[in-house]
């Protein structure tokens, strides 16, 4: 006879909200706890949510694609099976029925009548926003007047940067629709003399749009058309906001990793046999980086308006290839005080459940420090953008034997070594050629004095 009210879950810190991709349980479903019930999409990663409790799902409160906020309820869950759930179904339907009156006004106020840009009929004054839609507005000359009368898709009618990104988009093509929302109104009161003002404003908005789309459509016969998934915009959209945030910078070094490769050569099929899992160079690279995080403590900063923002915890993001092709990247907590066999375990375990997606919020949240071996790729070295909101990150290239000059007591010698290349990419903003420098440079140095009688 017990019901409970299954909630969506805190999915880490600033996500307030999510999307409801699939349900993998059906009413009538026996679940067990912890078992997966459904998909659900943020702003930072696709995770299935488990089952707070065993027994059976009797309603679904949400559908797929319906945008949730954290704490609303999603699902009734009974934990006998019994059919005696009518009641508690009953109250929780009353709120969902009495939910759609609002969207119901606030969605013909979102899109004004035959208009080329959706506006608010009245501005939503007082409301929320986030310093990255008040950076985008400002950049793009819009008004905190004119932001007003943006609709917003999130929590409490807030605007998100999808939302303020459109309003941009279809601003640029209808730029005389910036004064519509305010000559609409006084248009209403007179009946005779406003009739002559529509039309020239209207005019113009019909030809203007067509005008500047049908160049965006132009296609010859031999192309495909592939729209871009989900993720897919979220990276673009985040790439973007960066190059316009950070002025990037990219400082390169040749690092000789000699010793590294003789001594993975060395223990990787030991390590491979002992722990079932392989011994890679990411490990290395990481443990490198966070020892010299620790000796240029401005690296591991980010920037939040007129201050800085120096993290004690060094967390460092690596980047994960999808097998659809996306990047992700999750990060190691404390990656300075792991050892060398910890962070061994923990970069496999986060590439895994990356490719299996089947990382949480929590792994994504809380980087302070990314690094990208594009050398898994097959390239020598790249130019990096940094992950907002931090301030730096490192390409690592592929490993290649090179003819170098060897000193030695008795003379230079000409011998065989594996070099590769650092690039550093850096936010000019707060840190200067001189730090970002010395840093890629110390990781180098980390790098090239790999102690090669340890063990792992």
């Amino acid at each position: 006879m017990a019901l409970v009210e299954m909630v969506m879950p805190k999915m880490g810190e600033s996500i307030m909200e999510g999307t409801v991709l699939k349900w993998l349980k059906n009413v009538g479903d026996t679940i067990e706890q912890d078992e997966s019930v459904l998909e659900v999409a943020t702003d930072k990663v696709d995770t299935e949510v488990p089952a707070i409790q065993g027994g059976v799902l009797k309603e679904i409160l949400v559908q797929e694609g319906d945008v949730v906020a954290v704490g609303a309820p999603i699902a009734i869950i009974s934990t006998n099976g019994e059919d005696t759930a009518a009641p508690a179904p009953a109250a929780a339907e009353a709120p969902a029925a009495a939910a759609p009156a609002p969207q119901a006004n606030a969605q013909p106020a979102a899109a004004s009548a035959d208009s080329a840009v959706a506006k608010l009929d009245q501005p939503a004054s007082g409301r929320f926003y986030s310093p990255l839609v008040l950076n985008i507005a400002r950049e793009e000359g819009i008004s905190m007047q004119e932001l007003e009368y943006v609709p917003g898709t999130g929590k409490e009618g807030r605007v998100s940067k999808k939302d303020i990104l459109t309003y941009v988009e279809s601003r640029k093509n209808a730029p005389q629709q910036a004064a519509a929302p305010q000559a609409q109104p006084q248009a209403q009161a007179p009946a005779a003399a406003p009739q002559a003002a529509p039309a020239p404003a209207a005019q113009p908005q019909v030809q203007a749009a067509p005008a500047a789309s049908k160049p965006a459509a132009s296609y010859s016969g031999n192309v495909e058309i592939i729209e871009m998934d989900r993720m897919r915009k979220m990276i673009a959209d985040r790439m973007v906001d960066s190059k316009r945030v950070s002025p990037h910078v990219t400082s390169f070094v040749e690092a000789d990793v000699t010793n590294i490769v003789n001594w993975r050569n060395k223990w990787k099929n030991d390590y491979k046999r002992r722990e079932g899992e392989n011994l890679t160079f990411t490990p290395i690279f990481i443990d490198a980086i966070a020892r010299a995080i620790k000796d240029f403590p401005m690296i591991n900063v980010s920037v939040d308006g007129g201050n800085i923002i120096r993290h004690k915890d060094i967390n460092i993001g690596m980047a994960v290839a999808l097998p659809s092709g996306n990047l992700i990247v999750p990060n190691i907590k404390n990656a300075d005080q792991l050892n060398l066999n910890g962070l061994t375990k923990k970069v496999n375990d986060l590439a895994n459940r990356g490719r299996m997606n089947k990382l949480t919020p929590d792994d994504l949240a809380g980087g302070t420090y990314t690094v990208s071996n594009v050398g898994s790729f097959g390239n020598v070295m790249g130019t990096p953008i940094i992950m907002q909101p931090q301030v730096a990150i490192m390409a690592v290239g592929a490993i290649k034997k090179k003819p170098a000059v060897i000193e030695t007591p008795e003379g230079d010698l000409i011998g065989i070594r594996h070099f590769m290349f650092l690039s550093h990419s850096y936010d000019h903003r707060v840190v200067d050629g001189s730090l970002g420098g010395m840093f890629v440079r110390r990781v180098a140095d980390y790098l090239e004095n790999f102690d090669v009688n340890q063990s792992i």
